[in-house]
């Protein structure tokens, strides 16, 4: 069996430079590690088989390969397993060092040292050691006092071709969890890599990233993408929502009670705007249940009036009481829209599987007429994810930070109303469009233009908010040059005249 790691010629697709990141496929893993391999090959005069060990050990980093084997090329032999070729004279039979049965010549398999075995009993100890996992990788010869590693060549020849792929696979997986600048994408069922060109501290650019997959994560934590807050308020939020696992159980309902009439309502939509199909009608807000007419007061957290007492375990009860309600206020807005923004991403594959060519049909329209609804929807789905992880900031705002709670929740409850409407809009009203078969062309005109307008007011709103949150909502010019790293100042509209907000 000839060696085939399945490198095939790949040309790599152009790198954007306008991204600081590129996607790589298998394939193009495959195909950077056969340049390496070859590169290796030829300036240090080395077999293939000792090529992969090599780089194996040095984490793929031909760069220092070369500089530490220049300088002491014999250590760096000893510490891979690269012994000297033991020679053996093939007439003779040889006793296996496994099994301890006798063998005709051609059976015997070797490292390169001088301990023999016959090719089932090494075959099955290298198997054995594959099923173990990516330590087969730097498999050393079978006697406990030898050090000579098992090579590329010796699997390839030994084991059965589903042990080869299983091999092959950590092969692969060795370049991306050796290297410091390259990592997989955390989305299910995704074999994609992630090679990130900016600095560590984010300067040249921010740490999300986009896979071939479409999943958009965070590189630095491998968290989903979290902008506009960081990295660590991200790690303290879920380590929260762990420690609360019990109260996350009850605040996660499925189901509500319409406010007025009880019933129990299940929510299956996006938005948050609900009305109750019973004979009561009523409109209300899904998440904290109070008249949809004053939405634009749902993000705000009111702490409820404190009882005076003196009595310490009454004050203890009191504040573990008004801790929790807090807690559920965000997290309970963070959930809601992390499901209203999985909603969302259906609705998009629904809208472009099946809706668009509705559309198409009824009012004769090509697909290129159309593409306002997916940016709409694409808008929503975008907007979800940073109003979501918005409550997670908001949490962690110390609560005698009365300024900046305060401008926190105006630019917050901004966006959210703004994307409220929106969501509407794309939601509700283009289901109005798609079931009136008495729908005109100038109806689907007016909804055209306002839904424009609303995908437009929307991604300014949250561009504010974004850019606020990423400078921690500074209130001085100072403070906020100190803290933004260059990144321009978010600015506001307030009609002709512009006012920086940091």
């Amino acid at each position: 069996m000839e060696m085939d790691l399945g490198f095939d010629d790949i040309s790599f697709e152009d790198h954007d430079e306008k991204t600081n990141f590129r996607v790589l496929k298998v394939s193009d893993i495959e195909k950077i590690q056969e340049d390496a391999i070859a590169s290796v090959c030829s300036l240090l005069s080395v077999p293939k088989d000792s090529a992969c060990i090599l780089l194996y050990h040095f984490k793929w980093n031909v760069e220092s390969l070369m500089e530490t084997w220049f300088s002491d090329e014999e250590r760096v032999k000893k510490n891979v397993g690269l012994v000297k070729k033991a020679s053996f004279a093939n007439s003779l039979d040889f006793t296996c060092g496994i099994c301890f049965d006798v063998f005709p010549a051609h059976d015997k398999m070797a490292c390169s040292c001088d301990h023999m075995y016959c090719h089932s009993c090494l075959g099955t100890y290298i198997s054995i050691s594959i099923d173990e996992g990516p330590g087969c990788l730097s498999l050393r010869c079978p006697d406990p006092s030898c050090k000579a590693a098992v090579g590329v060549d010796m699997v390839s020849l030994l084991v059965s071709d589903e042990y080869w792929k299983k091999f092959r696979k950590y092969f692969v997986r060795s370049f991306v969890e050796g290297n410091s600048r390259v990592k997989w994408c955390p989305a299910p069922d995704c074999d994609a890599a992630i090679e990130y060109y900016g600095d560590d501290d984010g300067e040249r650019g921010s740490y999300e990233v986009v896979c071939s997959c479409s999943f958009k994560f965070c590189w630095r934590c491998i968290e989903e993408d979290h902008r506009p807050i960081d990295c660590d308020t991200v790690v303290k939020w879920i380590q929260k929502n762990k420690c609360e696992a019990q109260n996350v159980e009850w605040i996660l309902a499925y189901t509500k009670p319409c406010p007025k009439c009880k019933r129990a309502i299940e929510k299956n939509m996006g938005c948050m705007h609900m009305t109750c199909n019973r004979s009561c009608g009523h409109e209300f807000c899904w998440t904290c249940l109070g008249p949809w007419s004053n939405y634009h007061h749902c993000n705000t957290y009111k702490s409820g009036q404190k009882n005076k007492t003196e009595n310490a375990e009454d004050k203890r009860r009191q504040n573990a009481k008004e801790s929790l309600e807090r807690y559920t206020h965000y997290f309970e807005r963070w959930d809601a829209n992390h499901k209203s923004r999985m909603k969302a991403q259906t609705d998009l594959e629904k809208m472009q599987e099946k809706n668009l060519n509705i559309l198409c049909e009824k009012f004769a329209l090509t697909k290129l007429r159309l593409k306002f609804v997916s940016e709409a929807w694409e808008q929503i789905i975008e907007c979800r994810r940073t109003l979501k992880w918005s409550y997670a900031y908001g949490y962690f705002i110390p609560e005698n930070k009365c300024a900046k709670v305060a401008l926190f929740q105006y630019l917050q409850g901004q966006a959210e109303v703004g994307l409220e409407r929106l969501h509407q809009c794309a939601e509700k009203e283009l289901i109005k469009l798609l079931e009136d078969h008495e729908a005109t062309a100038d109806q689907f005109d007016v909804f055209r233009v306002k839904l424009v307008d609303l995908t437009s007011v929307t991604r300014n709103y949250f561009s504010n908010l974004v850019t606020a949150l990423e400078n921690d909502l500074c209130e001085s010019e100072h403070e906020g040059q100190a803290k933004r790293k260059g990144r321009n100042k978010v600015e506001k509209r307030d009609g002709k005249k512009r006012k920086t907000l940091v």
